[in-house]
């Protein structure tokens, strides 16, 4: 039978006061007889370890080996309250994305008048190429963090995470309609008391109906497709000359699409 033992248990910074203070206790754990392991070790820590210390509450434990019979735990304090299995909490970025584009929305002017061609929005026209410019498009990053109990997190649903990386949306997901959200990819792990804390990333870009583009109008894009134009040749007989014009509009489909319900975060 294994017996377990706390030599010594010290306090260590950094600490910070007011609603952000944090405590880190440490405890010098010896370990002896049969069947010794590094679980029943933490699950020791487990018990002796308050829940509430100096008015802080316990966050996390973790044991290091230290060898022969030493262990080191490290138990983690704060004024924030666990998080339970099945409790969420979210964060979100709307700093946006960039993106590569050939035509302006609208020409607002053109100098001079009488001399400049009409290249119907087309941007940075040269004698043989389109140019266009990178720019500053709406993309909603957002990330919710959910727990789990530990029988609920196994190799099956890790596996449906990464297989629905880099997919779209097929059905509403949090306000937004189909293939507007792109699912970034997750990262986590067990806590100390063998709860897993899994952070869910995604980004959400609006579909966009009636887009025109020169002449071509009634052009339909889902938030995750890209949309490319092809120029021609053309003359301006007003000005006498060859210009570039758009010809025809492409939207791709970058990303497959699958339902975000196999990720069961509610």
């Amino acid at each position: 039978m294994a017996n377990y033992k706390i030599e010594d248990h010290y306090e260590v910074g950094p600490f910070t006061e007011g609603p952000d203070a944090t405590s880190i206790n440490r405890y010098l754990i010896r370990a002896t007889g049969s069947s010794v392991s590094k679980v029943g070790v933490k699950n020791f820590l487990e018990q002796e370890a308050p829940q509430i210390y100096d008015d802080l509450n316990r966050q996390s434990w973790t044991v290091t080996f230290l060898g022969g019979d030493w262990f080191e735990g490290e138990v983690r304090y704060s004024h924030e309250k666990p998080k339970e299995p099945g409790q969420s909490r979210m964060t979100f970025d709307t700093s946006g994305g960039t993106t590569h584009i050939t035509q302006s929305i609208k020409t607002i002017n053109k100098y001079p008048k009488a001399e400049a061609p009409d290249f119907k929005g087309a941007i940075g026209v040269t004698h043989d190429s389109v140019q266009g410019v990178d720019i500053t498009i709406p993309v909603f990053q957002f990330s919710e963090t959910h727990y789990f109990a530990p029988e609920f997190v196994g190799d099956a649903y890790l596996n449906t995470i990464r297989t629905l990386t880099g997919k779209k949306n097929t059905g509403m997901f949090r306000g937004f309609f189909p293939g507007e959200v792109l699912f970034l990819g997750a990262s986590g792990g067990q806590r100390g008391n063998d709860d897993w804390e899994i952070a869910f990333k995604f980004a959400a870009s609006v579909n966009q109906d009636n887009l025109k583009v020169g002449s071509i109008t009634g052009i339909q894009k889902s938030g995750w497709d890209y949309l490319w134009v092809r120029y021609q040749d053309e003359e301006d007989t007003a000005k006498k000359v060859i210009v570039k014009q758009p010809k025809a509009v492409y939207v791709e489909q970058l990303y497959q699409q699958s339902s975000f319900g196999q990720l069961q975060i509610g």
